[in-house]
Parts: C-alpha cells; structure tokens; sequence
C-alpha cells in the first residue's frame, strides 16, 4: 500500500503531462494558441494562459567559465571559477563522445524537431504504467532547462535556479516552448556544441572538456570509447555516479550506454565488450587549482583579487564583482616576472625563515606605470599554521595587509626633496653635532609655528661637524636632517611624502598626523612597504608618481577590453627637484648603501634606514627602470617579543643561518639587492639625468645689509633672515678680534652658511737665519734651518671657503 501511495503523485503528473503535451503540440508547432475552451480543468487552463504569456525567443548568454590570472610571460597566476568549465567548439569534441551523448539522452535528436512525440508519449505512458522511469525530455529541452539555471545563477538568484528546475508542468511548458524557438534559431550541431560545453559531468566539472581533463587527463577531442560512455552516463545523476566518489555506479551507468549504443549500432558488440573491460583508472585524476590558495605566489595573487574587488568595470557591486571573476571568463594580465618574482622570493627566504621571530619582505616597482614588478615574504605560504599568514605584510590593510612598520631614515628622502623644492641647494650646510639638544627650537607646521618638546638627537657614525648634504645622507647624519626639516617646514616634508605615495598602515592622513612631530625626517611614522617603494618610484620617474597597481589587462571572454585600475599616474615635483634628490642618493651607495649595490653596473640610487632601537631595517632604492623597497622588522605579536620592553633584532641569529646587525644596508640590503637583480636581469643600464645649476646652486637670497654692525648684531639679523652663521677666523692687518664683515656677500643660496669674518691679526714677520757650519768648515750642523719656520703667514680666505676651521664631533645613534 504505502508503495502505491508514494507513486501516484508521479503517476498524476505523468498523465497530466500527456494530456497537456498532446493538446500543445500542434499548437507548439504551430506557433500560435487559441483559446482552450474544450479543455476542462484548471490545469489545461494554466497551461494556456502560461503559452500566451511566454516569450518567442531566449537570451542565451554564454555558460559561465574560468578566469584566468596570467603572469608577464603567460603563466597561470591562478584561476577563479565557479563551475569548472572551458568552453570548446564542436570540432574539438570527439566523434564517439558527441555519439554517446546523443545514445543516452535523445538518440533521435537528428531526426525530431523541438519536442519528440513519439519518445515524450513513450515516456509518459511507461511511467504512468508504472515502469521505471524514462526522460521525455528532448536534448534541446534539458539544454533550455540548463541554461535557465545558469541565467539564474549569474544573477546569484538562487529562486530562480530552484524554478528552473522544478517538476510542475509550468516550468515544462516554458521549456517546450523555449525549445520551440531554440531551434528555430541554432542548428542541431550548434545545439548539441552548447549542451555538451554547459552539462554538469559530477566532482565539479562542468562541461565535456573540463571533465575529459579532470577524470581522465586528456582533453575532449581525445577521448576513447569507454571514456565517453562514462560521462555520457554521468549528466542523468552527476553527484551519484561520478566516478571519484562513487566508481561502482560509475562503471554500471558507463556500461548502460554502452548497451544502448550496442542497440542503436553505433559500435559493435566487439567493441562494447572490450570497453566494459576497461577499469577507470583513479590516478588519472586531477583537480583544477582554484583561487589564491592554490597559487605559487599566493600573496601576489590576492593583491590582483583585492584589486578586482574594487574595480567597477567588474560590476557596481561586490558580489556582482565576485560572479564576474568566478564565471565570466576573464583573462587578467599582469607584470609579475616569474622568475623575477622567484628571484624576490628567494632573497627574502635564505635571509628570513618562516617560523623566526622577525618579518622580512620586499616590494618592487615599474616608475612611471606603478605596475608592481615582484612582491614577496618571509611567510609564503597562506594558511594558519606554523609559519603561515593570511596577511600580505607589504600591503595595506585595505589590500590584505596586517600592520605597518617605522621605516627609519628613508624618510630623510623626503625631508631633502622638499629642502630642494623650497629653493634650498646640493650644497647646504649644516653643523651636524652629536648629541644636539632641539628641546624649545622653533619648527613650523600647516598652521604655523610651534615650539618642539624634549627632543635630543644622536648621530650613529663619525664625520666633521660643519656638513654638506652629500656627506649627510651618505652616512645618514641625523641631526643635519633634523636641521633641515626644521628650516624647510614639518608642513613641506609631510607634504612631500603624501605627494609621492606614503601610506600610513592605518590609513591615516600622514600630513595631519606628523606634520607637528618633528622626529618624523627620522622615519617614526609606520607605513606599508609598498607604497614606500611606489614614493621612491617617484624619484626615479624624475618627479612622476603613479599608484602602485598590478593588473595591466583584462579581456572579456569575446575579447574586449575593460578598464584596469588606473595608477592615477602625475607630476607631484618637477624634474630638477626629482634629479636633485637622485644625484645625493647615488652618493649614498657609496656609503651607508655600499652593502645593498646591485651587481652588474647599473646606476643606481638609494638610502639606509634603522628605527631606533633597532626594531626595523630597511633599504629603498631604485634604478630608472626599477624600485623596491626591502625590510625586516620585528614580528610585534611573536612570542620572543611579547614580554621586551626593547623590540630589538639587532643581534638575532636567524633559522636561516643569518646573524641580524641592525644595519639598513647590511641586513635588509642583501634581500634588496638580490631581488632587485633579479628584476632588473636583461634590461638596460639606463642613466639618471644629472641635476640642474638651479638645483646645485639653489635659489638666490639677498643678504642683509650688515655693514656697520658689531659682531653680534650681524649674527642676530643674518639668522633672523634665515642664514646659518660660523665664525672664520682669518689673517688682517686689523687687530685680532676684529670683526672684518662677511662671506659672501651681496647674496648667497637659501639657507647657505655665511660666514662671520674675525682678524686673527697681521700675519708674523719671519727673520732667516744664516747657515752654521763646524769648526772644520767641512759639514753643515746636525740641526740647519732650509726654507721658511713653521710659523709662515697663512694665506686669506679664498673666495669659497668650504671647510672653514672648526672642530669635529662624532656620537652614536639609530636612523641611519
């Protein structure tokens, strides 16, 4: 009893279709309907009003398909798909598996048109006698049917995919009368291409090609006999009998197509026997790599996913960008290198283990596009355990990032571009003492003046205290900078790092946030990697700043072309400003930069940076083809530090091998030089632009008058003007302590040093002596006098006294 019950709801919806189907028919045919006024019963009115009410023709978009994410050289990257699918024509389908389909879904789909009477009445009236079920369906009907559900799943309108598989008889009118105008508007073969390429095969493959690889390790144009029975078998119930999961259902299904293609003598018996003796060989199997996990450079690929994400030519929203990605078959072309980037990778990993206690990394890219060239890091692997991250550490948090660091004296880059900007010249300089105490010195912010709070400066290497500026950033001279800064406006140098890319990690606005420390030239702010490497970038496009982007194309599955996030790429400084910069920073690979050199002759640019305490390293450089930027920097949440006061790598032995000496050259050098080859191995060694007279010499001020003032007043109205003083003692006529005037005169650069004159007095009068010989007359004395005594008059200043007398200073301390 309870079996009768459960089958006659089936056995209804049967003979009702029978009805239903036989009285449209005609009408389908026909293409028209009139009024069913001899049709009794609601369901023969339902389905009347639903013919009247359908359209004659469907939007068949293509089925969705995988995007692909291609390196420089056409690699893969990654792939992103919802249904694992590639689309392939006809003609590259083999023959036996274009048959076998047919065999088993419709084999008389050549010689019907939209809907097989006599199969559909076959079907039905077996089913209603209560026999196993048979499909009515035509193969242009379970094609209209599927394509409804992929409309509905591109538009994430999980309703209508639920209606478009429904079992009522509304849902079956549709799809006759889909089929109706499918037919009218494809050819059979065009019908039977689309079907095989939109079918669900089981285990995630969807269509014939994508199934052909992943069962079997071939592709669809090479698929054998009993290959081709197995996912001929497999659309009817895909989840139970695909071969991976359940094999004995597969093998049984495989060889009920076999049979039937026996019947329809499409093969032979022979042929058929032969194939059931074919095992389905499990190893063959493989699956498609999906997303950024599956990726060799995964962190590279979630950066390309994040700026997916935020690209409206994708869709308005993100989830209308998601369904683009996973099923619109894009192709994404960037300017990642793989060997370049395996290159920055293995700088970064034979320098930082996974599991040591530190960060490292390094990001490098193009001047003037932005596009990223190689970004890689000490934990490569995305995942939680031991060793992994999730987080892209030279990104924003925006972009998959996790924090920021202080990237120490590299900042000092900034603080010179806006001296050099303001007018200031190559030549400044400063008496760079260490320690020098800018407690209560006066700084200038947006807003004005103010007065700087306790705030001592050390240096960290020997030199003599009265500096230029190439000396001062060749060995990374803290308190000239500071000088520096606080002459050219905290509000000018904030300015500058925003213009050219600075990003604060959190997400601040750098200039409101630091435009009132004035420690900031040191490098206190913390930032992202990245776009430090896109702010020297800047430098090295000779004042061009482009946003750091990755993705350089994306084509659609017909081939056009949508816009790319743009690199906003324009002129934050002008080329003598930018060439100025690049001209000191070329010296510093003679000095504090020497380590980080990138072999093979390049010209090339950069500056050191330590934080103080040691808590980070870094080195940012460039050639006029190439910048990046590389760090290590103390993991803030690893157990080794929870409990320091002192964050310190200095003096950490790594797993790799290496032994940290807190050096922005010698330690995140080495990674920067390494990877940085490795980008720049094959292109050319191309020169900078020197700098010009304007920017050597800087910009003319007219001095103050100060004939006539003593020695004191002089000084006091040259520093009100803005002119640094030192004292030149000097030979005179006039008596010592004199006080002559000043050098130069007339006018001198902005912020040039003038030069007090004070009469050390009349040069002494030297008296010779006549020679001394012995008594014998023979030889001249043990001790003759030849030449002038040491007390020889010193000669005048000459016209551009650089190294006036003084003392010399050294001390120690971080940023350099």
């Amino acid at each position: 009893m309870g079996s009768s019950r459960s089958g006659s709801p089936g056995k209804l919806y049967s003979l009702a279709m029978f009805g239903v189907v036989s009285i449209l028919a005609g009408l389908l045919m026909a293409g028209f309907v009139v009024p069913f006024a001899a049709i009794t019963g609601a369901t023969a009115r339902a389905g009347a009003d639903s013919m009247e009410n359908l359209p004659t023709d469907m939007t068949v978009d293509p089925p969705a398909q995988k995007s692909r994410i291609l390196m420089s050289d056409g690699s893969l990257l990654a792939t992103f798909y919802a249904e694992n699918r590639e689309y392939v024509t006809l003609d590259k389908i083999s023959p036996i598996m274009q048959k076998a389909q047919v065999a088993i879904e419709d084999n008389r789909f050549y010689e019907h048109g939209p809907i097989d009477f006599r199969g559909t009445a076959r079907a039905l009236l077996s089913n209603a006698a209560g026999a196993s079920t048979q499909g009515g369906s035509t193969l242009t009907q379970q094609y209209v049917k599927q394509v409804r559900v992929e409309a509905a799943a591109a538009k994430g309108d999980q309703a209508g995919i639920n209606a478009a598989q429904e079992q009522t008889l509304s849902r079956k009118i549709q799809e006759l009368r889909y089929a109706v105008a499918m037919e009218k508007k494809y050819s059979k073969d065009q019908i039977l291409e689309r079907y095989l390429n939109i079918a669900y095969y089981g285990d995630g493959a969807y269509g014939v090609q994508a199934a052909a690889k992943h069962y079997f390790g071939t592709t669809a144009d090479k698929l054998t006999l009993p290959q081709a029975a197995m996912l001929a078998g497999l659309v009817q119930n895909p989840t139970a009998t695909d071969p991976v999961h359940n094999p004995e259902a597969a093998m049984n299904r495989r060889n009920v197509v076999l049979n039937r293609m026996t019947q329809l003598n499409i093969i032979t018996p022979a042929q058929e026997l032969a194939a059931k003796k074919v095992a389905f060989d499990q190893s063959k199997v493989t699956t498609a790599r999906r997303g950024c996990m599956a990726s060799k450079y995964p962190f590279v690929c979630q950066y390309v996913e994040n700026s997916l994400m935020q690209n409206p030519a994708l869709g308005k929203t993100k989830d209308d960008r998601e369904r683009m990605l996973e099923r619109g078959g894009l192709t994404i072309k960037t300017l990642i290198d793989p060997k370049a980037q395996d290159a920055a990778q293995s700088a970064v990993s034979r320098m930082v283990g996974p599991t040591d206690p530190v960060i490292g990394g390094t990001a490098i890219v193009q001047p003037g596009t932005g596009l990223i060239l190689a970004m890689a890091q000490s934990r490569p692997v995305m995942g939680s355990n031991l060793g992994q991250t999730y987080y892209n550490y030279m990104a924003s948090a925006g972009m998959g990032g996790a924090e920021g660091y202080q990237a120490g004296s590299t900042f000092k880059a900034f603080t010179m571009a806006a001296a050099l900007e303001k007018g200031y010249s190559l030549k400044t300089r400063y008496t760079a003492s260490s320690p020098m105490d800018f407690t209560g010195d006066t700084f200038t912010n947006c807003k004005g003046s103010f007065k700087s709070g306790q705030f001592e400066v050390s240096n960290s290497v020997g030199h003599s205290s009265n500096i230029g500026l190439q000396e001062a950033a060749a060995y990374s001279v803290n308190t000239y900078f500071i000088q520096m800064e606080r002459d050219t406006g905290l509000c000018n140098v904030t300015k500058m790092a925003q213009k050219t890319g600075v990003q604060l990690a959190n997400g601040g606005d750098i200039v409101k946030e630091y435009q009132s420390i004035p420690s900031f030239t040191l490098g206190t702010a913390e930032v992202t990697p990245l776009s430090m490497a896109a702010a020297y970038s800047t430098f090295a496009a000779r004042g061009i700043h482009c946003d750091p982007v990755i993705i350089k194309s994306i084509n659609t599955l017909e081939g056009s072309a949508l816009s790319v996030p743009s690199a906003n790429c324009k002129r934050v400084m002008s080329q003598s400003v930018a060439d100025g910069v690049n001209s000191i920073l070329q010296g510093v690979m003679e000095g504090t930069g020497r380590p980080a050199t990138i072999p093979g002759g390049y010209p090339q640019a950069g500056k050191t940076g330590t934080t103080d305490s040691n808590q980070a390293v870094w080195f940012a450089g460039y050639t006029p083809n190439a910048a990046g930027v590389a760090m290590i920097a103390a993991d803030k949440s690893s157990s080794y530090f929870r409990n320091r006061t002192v964050k310190s790598i200095k003096g950490l032995s790594l797993s790799t091998g290496h032994y940290l000496q807190g050096s922005g050259g010698g330690d995140a050098g080495q990674i920067y030089r390494v990877a940085m080859a490795g980008v720049l191995a094959g292109k050319a060694k191309t020169p900078f632009t020197g700098p010009t007279s304007t920017v050597i010499e800087g910009k003319k001020i007219t001095l103050p008058d100060v004939s006539g003032l003593s020695y004191d007043e002089a000084k006091a109205k040259l520093n009100a003007a803005g002119f640094p003083t030192q004292t030149q003692r000097v030979t005179d006529d006039s008596p010592e302590g004199t006080f002559l005037g000043t050098y130069p005169t007339g006018s001198a650069s902005l912020g040039a040093t003038v030069y007090l004159q004070i009469s050390r007095g009349p040069a002494p009068v030297v008296v010779p002596q006549a020679p001394q010989t012995t008594s014998s007359g023979n030889n001249p004395t043990s001790n003759p006098t030849s030449g002038p005594s040491s007390s020889a008059p010193q000669s005048q200043p000459t016209s551009n006294p650089t190294q006036p007398t003084g003392g010399s200073t050294s001390s120690s301390n971080k940023g350099r």
